[in-house]
């Protein structure tokens, strides 16, 4: 089979308009395939703001569980002196007011200055500085129940939180009374027993709460 010029020249438009339609389809295909990976990355992106958003929600109502159920725990901790600034000035009146009640026959106190408490071993306290303020007492007493009952008295009647670190009695023999003396003219009250304890009164202080 014989080709002329004429044939030739059809044949090589035919060529062209094949290449041509070659490349734009080639061009097409990889404008779709570009497309597709947009459309997934935009998709993966979108999936991915929304698991994020839902994991934030999730986060919110845990919050919000957690502070209907310890903001009572908390408020109670606030009334009792635990969490919060200095109470020295509550701590010396509750002191005071048990002075009155004669639980020992006299007692005297001195309270340091408050200090950022460091335990040992170290714990985890949160947003919240661990305060301690010392507190030593002496006593004079009757009796070692006495001692017993000032603490209890102490522990249940001022707010705060007394961390007893460990007391010292000695006893006088001088003034100590023979439990079958019935004389009238014997002193109602005597000391029996020095005692001198030492402990510290422990409040939390919260980072975030304001000045």
């Amino acid at each position: 089979m014989k080709f002329s010029g004429s044939d030739f020249h059809l044949l090589r438009w035919s060529l062209t308009a094949i290449s041509v339609s070659v490349i734009l389809s080639s061009i097409v295909l990889y404008s779709s395939q570009q497309y597709a990976d947009h459309t997934r990355l935009d998709f993966l992106a979108a999936q991915q703001q929304m698991n994020d958003a839902h994991s934030r929600l999730q986060i919110a109502h845990q919050d919000q569980e957690n502070l209907a159920t310890y903001s009572q725990d908390y408020r109670a901790l606030e009334e009792r002196n635990i969490i919060g600034d200095n109470h020295r000035l509550s701590w010396i009146e509750g002191l005071e007011k048990l002075r009155q009640r004669n639980i020992v026959i006299d007692f005297r106190y001195h309270i340091a200055p408050q200090k950022i408490y460091a335990l040992q071993p170290a714990v985890d306290s949160g947003n919240f500085d661990i305060h301690y303020s010392e507190m030593k007492l002496q006593f004079e007493l009757l009796h070692e129940g006495q001692l017993l009952n000032f603490f209890n008295a102490l522990r249940s009647q001022i707010n705060g939180q007394y961390q007893l670190e460990g007391c010292t009695l000695l006893r006088n023999a001088a003034n100590s009374q023979d439990d079958n003396d019935d004389d009238d003219d014997t002193p109602a009250i005597a000391t029996n027993i020095k005692a001198e304890c030492g402990g510290g009164w422990i409040t939390l202080k919260n980072r975030n709460a304001q000045p």
